[in-house]
């Protein structure tokens, strides 16, 4: 009886220990989930609060004229380059120019030694001369024999020998008359004069220096600067459009520095090459400045932008504005209650910082340009300025001006026709 009573008694310890145990984890879980609850309850009344509104910059649509431009990388050319040599031999007598002067055509640059060629001058004259008279003697003795040849006093050979006699001392005054020619002409050749307007550059030789017809080296170098070229490459895709607003009337061309900040010059489009380079995929287009302030030089790097067209009244937003997610592009626009709603766009022309769109917006909308990182749909802004954004937009000219630096890589930066991405849902 002992031994069950301990039985018993060693059960019900147990029983206690295990209801002991199971009383305590349900008292602790109560606790966890009335802490969650708490917690939910907490969270949920900050939701139903009024939400922080985001600061962001915006900037309206617009409607504007938006110049389509075809940037290239170039360099100037001068319009005519002449390296001025010498076309007879002898000693250089005068120096007529001063290094880095400005020439008008004919101007008198070099004089080299003339007497030489001028004495030669007067031996081929009185060797001309002296020939003249042997014809003339040579013509009337074949008169006086063809008025014997009625009578048979002469025989036809002589009056044959003395035609070709005749014919000879002809041949020699007319050999006589070209060397006096040459002679003059070497005189001229002494003179050496500008064959067109432009500008000196450094000379290579002095008075004094004795100089051939044969020499490699030029006396001097003379470029045309007023007009001058420049020659910038575009992509072969474009050339037909090129061609064709040719048709239509001449083409501007700007061009800009080394850095694309500083617009240098403003030309015309001259011609483009005859045959496109399988190697780089482009062709080379050859445009004429006026250059009155001598602002470009020979062998200046440029940037060059062809204006193509203009579009007429597009809708424009800065390009800032332009988001891409996985459906396309899409923009934040700002509602009345200012809150933001993103809407798909078609993207027709990129052009600098501004952005002509198809399609998805209208002028006058407003659109965000910065801080669109911390927005989605629904969301409040707080607008930081509300000034036109359009980067080089003018409201008042209602027309876009070219930034100094053009999106894109050179060669092909904004210019039309881009791919317009689909729009975002």
């Amino acid at each position: 009886m002992k031994i069950i009573d301990r039985h018993q008694t060693e059960a019900c310890r147990v029983t206690i220990r295990r209801a002991t145990i199971v009383f305590v984890l349900a008292a602790v879980s109560a606790f966890f989930v009335a802490c969650s609850s708490g917690d939910s309850k907490s969270q949920k009344a900050q939701a139903a609060g009024p939400a922080r509104a985001v600061s962001v910059a915006v900037a309206p649509v617009q409607k504007l004229d938006v110049p389509v431009y075809l940037s290239g990388l170039g360099s100037v050319t001068a319009f005519n380059t002449a390296n001025i040599k010498s076309r007879v031999d002898g000693q250089i007598m005068k120096v007529n120019f001063r290094e880095g002067q400005d020439v008008r055509e004919g101007d008198l640059l070099i004089q080299i030694d003339s007497r030489p060629y001028e004495v030669q001058l007067e031996q081929m004259q009185a060797q001309l001369f002296r020939d003249q008279a042997q014809l003339r003697d040579a013509k009337l003795n074949l008169d006086r024999y063809v008025s014997l040849i009625p009578s048979g006093s002469i025989a036809q050979q002589q009056v044959d020998t003395q035609k070709a006699l005749v014919d000879q001392l002809d041949g020699t005054v007319r050999n006589d008359q070209a060397q006096i020619d040459s002679a003059k002409l070497n005189i001229v050749y002494c003179h050496i004069t500008a064959p067109f307007n432009g500008r000196v550059g450094l000379r290579q030789v002095d008075p004094g220096n004795i100089v051939h017809a044969a020499d490699t080296n030029p006396m001097l170098i003379l470029t045309q600067l007023q007009p001058i070229a420049v020659i910038f490459t575009l992509p072969e895709d474009v050339l037909p459009r090129v061609a064709g607003q040719m048709k239509k009337g001449t083409l501007e061309v700007d061009a800009f520095s080394r850095d694309d900040q500083t617009k240098i010059a403003n030309g015309k489009l001259l011609t483009i090459d005859n045959q496109i380079d399988p190697t780089t995929g482009t062709a080379k287009l050859k445009a004429i400045f006026d250059n009155k302030d001598d602002k470009l030089w020979p062998n200046q790097f440029v940037n060059a932008d062809l204006l193509l067209e203009t579009r007429k009244n597009s809708t424009v937003v800065p390009t800032a504005a332009i988001l891409r997610g996985p459906q396309g592009t899409f923009v934040y626009a700002v509602n009345a209650d200012k809150t933001v709603q993103d809407k798909p766009v078609t993207i027709a022309l990129t052009q600098g910082d501004t952005t002509v769109v198809a399609e998805g917006v209208n002028p006058g909308d407003t659109v965000v340009t910065d801080g669109q990182d911390k927005l989605q749909r629904g969301s409040r802004i707080e607008p930081r300025n509300t000034a036109p954004a359009t980067g080089s937009g003018s409201a008042v000219s209602g027309s876009v001006r070219r930034n100094a630096k053009n999106s894109g890589s050179a060669g092909t930066a904004g210019f039309a026709g881009q791919p317009a991405a689909s729009p975002a849902s």
